[in-house]
């Protein structure tokens, strides 16, 4: 049966890539209204639906828009909800972007589980396809695959060309604890990657407590000294296994996992849980929406 949270619950912070603070609540919503984002600091009518059709940003984030207004980094918490096997809530949010918290969607599996979930009178509607589609993008050799299926299952692989990460897969299916094996899994960045995005007003809410932080070739300590700086943090310092000491891996492969995390939230756009196979390689919030579209243009061929 269709599920929404057991009752509102509250969360707040800075956007990543704004820098903006936020607040946002997540509160209970009827049967097959899926899920909805309100920019309450608007008006009650500025509401956009979590639909692949309302995309209209992919850069490191995926943002959605309706008209005049956005909400922008909408994937952990969509993310989240798919998880945590939500169908129906609303999202008020007070300003343009959703807070980035730790990086994961560790925040929003706690307070579901605090708040518990409803189930509802409604059977869950499930998005299903009936031929493969696949989106590949030939210049960086992403790609995204939903099959049909009799159930739900991700395969994830990542490859940087990176001698720290090295390539990476991940797995999820229902049969997977989402909240203890993918929900708690952060975002991250290369080291040479922070002075550009800083530079380019990319990450004006980025701080050493919500990225991994991959630090691919030795670098000098002037370096590590003027990151502190940005982040206003005492001194930092590149660990043996090539990553920023500010924080311990969950697991080996986290940053695989937490791009199984994006993914997730990112084909939640197709409207409801996706019943499929899904096979992703170097997939980012691009492709992932593509294919997201690619499903929704199925379903809208089929009505």
């Amino acid at each position: 049966m269709q599920q929404t949270v057991g009752a509102s619950f509250s969360v707040g912070g800075k956007g990543l890539h704004t820098g903006k603070v936020s607040n946002l609540t997540v509160k209970p919503a009827p049967e097959d209204s899926g899920i909805r984002f309100m920019r309450k600091d608007i008006g009650e009518d500025a509401v956009i639906e979590a639909v692949a059709e309302n995309v209209s940003g992919t850069a490191r984030c995926t943002t959605i828009t309706n008209g005049s207004f956005s909400v922008v980094t909408i994937e952990h918490l969509l993310s989240a909800l798919t998880g945590m096997g939500i169908d129906n809530a609303i999202i008020e949010l007070d300003n343009e972007e959703v807070p980035i918290l730790d990086g994961s969607a560790r925040p929003y599996v706690e307070a579901i589980r605090e708040v518990g979930t409803l189930a509802q009178s409604a059977p869950r509607r499930y998005v299903e396809v009936d031929r493969v589609i696949e989106i590949y993008d030939e210049k960086s050799g992403s790609m995204v695959r939903i099959e049909p299926a009799d159930a739900a299952s991700y395969d994830l692989r990542i490859d940087f060309n990176s001698r720290v990460l090295g390539i990476q897969d991940a797995h999820w299916d229902p049969s997977v604890s989402y909240a203890d094996e993918i929900g708690i899994c952060r975002t991250f960045v290369f080291f040479h990657e922070i002075e550009h995005l800083f530079r380019n007003n990319l990450i004006k809410g980025g701080d050493v407590d919500n990225a991994i932080v991959i630090v691919e070739h030795p670098v000098e300590k002037e370096q590590l000294d003027h990151l502190s700086k940005l982040f206003d943090v005492p001194s930092l310092a590149r660990s043996e296994s090539g990553y920023l000491n500010n924080l311990s891996l969950h697991f080996e492969n986290e940053c695989a996992r937490h791009k199984m995390l994006d993914l997730i939230g990112d084909l939640r756009l197709v409207g409801g849980f996706l019943k499929a196979k899904v096979t992703a390689v170097k997939s980012g919030h691009s492709i992932n929406t593509r294919a997201a579209r690619a499903v929704r243009d199925l379903l809208l061929e089929r009505n």
